[in-house]
């Protein structure tokens, strides 16, 4: 396929349907997404205009549904893959280096022939790209050079995994043009989240760059994080009447990283208190039969961010089974106790040293008062600063984002979709 042809069908509709699939049946958003494509074509010929054959990709974005901290415990999350991605375009060539030219970013170099850790590189993407290529070597496979152009509409510090999204793109390049997709998508997470912990230098979960890889509503159960059990939800929250609205409060992350430590080092603490390594391993009737005890030795905090780890567990499979039948009002009443829950145990709302900003507080307080009672609203992600996430009837869901963004500034607010497909191949 060349360019062309690409672009002839995106005009012609041959597309549609997949086009579709990644981003929904909106003829406003369709046409978006055809401009969107056309234009980094272009770019991409004019980038390498002596490349005839291409091939096209999309990684989407992430969206954390349920089980706000608990998979660094061990514990269960429900994630979905989300209508936003990184796309590329790629054509292979005989260089034996990977070049990756990502809109508003430097360029990205990486010559095969050296597939070391380079401590220098720590905290690229060129670390990135060498770590997902090493171990598909290490797998067996003979990866060769290749020249991509990425655009991606995910906004870095949104909350929606823009670098696990670009992780899963290059795994899903690699494993499509060097592979024949033989690893497929569980593995290509697993080799995203190795590049980012040794070659990145980063250490992180597994559940972002899981859901960017499988795709849909994804119920993922980290009691054994090499060998997660994942099971797809269905449920279709378009079709339920709902839309999915993400308000990033541009809360300054400035600062906060022992704040994101501390949560995991405190949940810790209560574990190892009850001689474990991970809350998961603890008994929970335990836990509260010892309170008395633990206080001797841990922070009252630790204990509530504790508490809510058993509750946020529980819940997230709850969740996912309120999905599986249908129960719409179930699985909001679990939504807001979790948020619930994470304001009051876990304590992420807002940073201790910066009590006055209290961006993401505000903006639940503002959801909760324009839902009035239907849907469902919480913290998304980490927390601390950053977004929010509300389930919003469809109906609603223009006059919410406008109020939305009338106090947090344009564009503060996306009306988003699940999306099915997670890393993919677009052929015509």
């Amino acid at each position: 396929m060349n360019i062309q042809e690409f672009i002839n069908g995106l005009s012609n509709g041959s597309l549609d349907k997949t086009m579709q699939k990644l981003y929904g049946k909106s003829d406003r958003e369709l046409l978006r997404q055809k401009v969107r494509y056309i234009g980094a074509a272009e770019k991409f010929s004019k980038m390498y205009p002596e490349h005839g054959d291409i091939y096209v990709f999309s990684a989407p974005g992430r969206t954390e549904v349920g089980g706000n901290h608990t998979d660094h415990q061990h514990g269960c999350v429900l994630a979905a893959a989300v209508n936003l991605d990184v796309i590329a375009f790629v054509s292979l060539n005989d260089d034996n280096v990977i070049r990756i030219k990502s809109e508003g970013h430097k360029a990205n170099e990486v010559n095969l022939d050296s597939l070391d850790i380079i401590d220098d590189e720590k905290g690229n993407s060129n670390s990135i790209v060498r770590g997902i290529v090493s171990a598909f070597v290490e797998s067996g496979v003979k990866v060769g050079g290749f020249d991509a152009y990425t655009t991606s509409d995910i906004l870095s510090g949104s909350g929606l995994s823009s670098s696990a999204a670009f992780e899963v793109l290059v795994g899903t390049i690699i494993d499509d043009l060097f592979n024949d997709g033989g690893m497929g998508a569980v593995e290509i997470a697993k080799i995203g989240q190795f590049a980012e912990n040794v070659y990145f230098g980063k250490a992180s979960g597994l559940m972002d760059q899981m859901v960017c890889s499988v795709g849909g509503f994804v119920s993922i159960d980290f009691f054994n994080p090499m060998n997660p059990s994942i099971n797809s939800v269905d449920f279709d929250f378009s079709g339920a009447g709902y839309s999915l609205c993400i308000t990033n409060t541009k809360g300054s992350h400035a600062d906060l990283t022992d704040e994101y430590v501390s949560v995991p080092a405190e949940m810790k603490t209560v574990a190892n208190a009850l001689d474990c390594e991970f809350l998961r391993d603890v008994d929970e009737d335990k836990f509260y039969s010892e309170l008395p005890e633990l206080r001797k030795s841990c922070s009252d905090r630790a204990i509530l961010r504790a508490a809510h780890f058993f509750a946020e567990n529980n819940r997230a499979v709850q969740e996912a089974e309120a999905l599986e039948i249908g129960d719409t009002e179930e699985f909001f009443r679990l939504v807001n106790e979790s948020g619930d829950s994470s304001a009051n145990l876990l304590q992420n709302l807002y940073s201790v040293k910066n009590p006055q900003n209290q961006e993401i507080p505000l903006a639940i307080m503002i959801s909760k008062r324009r839902l009035s009672g239907s849907g469902a609203v919480r913290v998304h992600g980490g927390g601390f600063a950053g977004t929010i996430q509300a389930f919003v009837p469809a109906y609603l869901a223009d006059y919410y984002a406008d109020e939305m963004n009338s106090v947090f500034g344009e564009n503060s607010c996306q009306i988003l979709s699940i999306r099915s497909v997670g890393g993919t191949q677009i052929k015509i």
